[in-house]
């Protein structure tokens, strides 16, 4: 990075100070139109009945819902994209994002990037390449636009038409480089804070009537609920802010689909210095986006992740990974630090869809003649096996005994290809009923998953599971949940290797501290829990 920025000299030095970014300025006078702002309130993501999952964006976050699309095209069925350009653009080189992928002083090299997802498709690095035919995709360029110029917008309508989608490509504005919306305070040809124009016509309209096939007219004013909630437990290792996402995510729920209808997700990801927690800037992007008001009206829950400036010169203004920050190279494929963690918000929202999940996935049902429950004094004394399983479900955390409970699961990994290497992986519970919140005393609890290569003992539980070494202890974490479906964080790097290619592997679920009081949860009384492998 720093030869590149001693190469191009101050004015473009200041550019790569973001990368994709937004530049700044003074707001013009405000257009008509007036955000009708939903307070947050503090919450949990929970799962819902979900029936189809899209993505949308701006600048940075543009390229952000493409690589989110592409991945994982299994899940998402369609793509929004203003002001960015096609997949892997900058192909983890800063120089290309700058001079190929903003302005076009060099060849963007679309073939090339054309035959990259042809190669990750073919290695199940993403998701087969052919569930992108026939998707609906939108791309948007306005004729101001001179931080993202209108040949790399062009070049993303070219590259998804190769791969069969249905493509609507907006190109007939003056815009600037913004998000566009009717409640866009700035002027049509602006770019400018906050980077969200009114240009007289109803973009959010024109693309959610393209992907989901029409829409009905917003509502007046939102009438569902704005949920705050902690990304940390999505992101590597239980931290969101080590790859440059906030702590705080939004999530937008109406209320038809709070009370079980079949909704679909839209993740609707903002551009560089748009984030939450970007210089005071809040929830402008989340008020004035015009989302809120079509999904009261067409279920259509809104997920709204937030990126963060880092303390560094690798992405001070809160852009997403598109060019390969803080060392991320598979930033735009299966493995990429941000879009796992945003893939662990879908799923936690029951976004994983109805089709079968990529080549290279295995989802292992966990063995019940195998799971069960241990319980003991908080030192670990007088261990016990568990016998409420049948009736209950497997226990976790301080029962009303004063004990505490910490759980087993086993599952048969041979299946597990041999000669591949496992990506990534991670481990589903089911909420069966609880008690209090064994996550909240003491405060930051975590529900740890302890991976172990082979059986920790004989294979049925026994007392000695509840304290026995495990190959890789907390390997990932659980976050609170009240209810549904809930999947843990990606496995670490020890716990990957734990897993045991020719036969079992053992997962032990348990808090990391003793709760001060009586707080606990059952788990997979009806429904096995899962171990999800994915490999290449």
């Amino acid at each position: 990075m720093y030869p590149v920025l001693g190469r191009l000299g101050g004015a473009a030095a200041a550019l790569l100070l973001g990368v994709g970014v937004l530049l700044g300025g003074p707001a013009p006078a405000a257009a008509t139109g007036a955000a009708a702002a939903v307070p947050p309130v503090a919450g949990n993501l929970k799962a819902y009945n979900v029936d189809g999952v899209y993505s949308a964006g701006v600048s940075s976050g543009g390229y952000m819902a493409t690589q989110l699309h592409v991945a994982y095209s299994s899940t998402f069925k369609g793509s929004a994209a203003f002001a960015s350009g096609p997949q892997y653009c900058a192909q983890n080189d800063l120089g290309k994002a700058l001079n190929a992928c903003m302005e076009v002083y060099q060849d963007l090299q679309l073939a090339t990037l054309k035959q990259t997802t042809a190669n990750w498709s073919a290695q199940g690095a993403i998701d087969d390449a052919s569930g992108l035919s026939g998707d609906p995709v939108y791309v948007f360029s306005g004729s101001n636009d001179s931080t993202v110029e209108r040949p790399v917008s062009t070049a993303l309508n070219d590259y998804y038409r190769h791969f069969g989608a249905n493509v609507l490509y907006n190109r007939s504005t003056t815009a600037g480089h913004a998000w566009i919306s009717p409640l866009g305070p700035n002027a049509c040809t602006a770019t400018a804070n906050p980077w969200i124009n009114n240009c007289g016509f109803d973009a959010e309209r024109e693309f959610l009537g393209h992907l989901l096939g029409s829409v009905s007219a917003p509502a007046a004013a939102p009438g569902g609920s704005l949920i705050r909630f902690d990304q940390n437990p999505y992101a590597p290792g239980g931290a969101a802010n080590p790859i440059s996402m906030d702590e705080n995510g939004f999530v937008y729920v109406p209320t038809s689909c709070a009370n079980g209808a079949a909704c679909k997700v839209v993740v609707a990801l903002h551009g560089c210095k748009q984030g939450y927690s970007y210089q005071g800037f809040g929830t402008q992007f989340i008020d004035k986006a015009y989302l809120n008001e079509y999904a009261d009206t067409n279920r259509l829950i809104v997920l709204y992740p937030q990126a963060v400036p880092t303390t560094t010169l690798d992405n001070p203004n809160g852009c997403w990974n598109w060019w390969g920050y803080l060392g991320d190279s598979a930033y735009a494929r299966h493995g990429g630090k941000q879009i796992e963690t945003i893939m662990g918000m879908v799923r936690a929202l029951g976004g994983t869809g109805s089709t079968p999940p990529p080549a290279g996935t295995l989802t292992l049902p966990s063995l019940d003649a195998e799971d069960g429950y241990i319980k003991a004094a908080g030192d670990g004394s007088g261990p016990a096996v568990g016998t409420l399983e049948d009736t209950y479900g497997l226990a976790l955390g301080r029962g009303a005994d004063g004990r505490f409970n910490r759980s087993m699961l086993s599952f048969d990994t041979g299946a597990v290809p041999a000669g591949k290497e496992i990506t990534r992986a991670w481990v589903t519970l089911t909420r069966s009923s609880g008690s209090g919140d064994p996550w909240a005393g003491p405060a930051g609890n975590r529900l740890l998953v302890d991976v172990h290569t082979g059986c920790l003992g004989g294979c049925a539980v026994e007392t000695g599971d509840w304290a026995a070494a495990a190959t890789a202890a907390g390997a990932a974490d659980i976050g609170p949940f009240a209810s549904g479906s809930k999947a843990s964080g990606n496995l670490s790097a020890a716990g990957l290797s734990a897993i045991n290619r020719s036969g079992r592997t053992q997962v032990r679920l348990r808090f990391e501290q003793n709760q001060t009081a009586t707080a606990y949860l059952f788990v997979n009384k009806d429904t096995q829990a899962t171990l999800t492998v994915e490999y290449r």
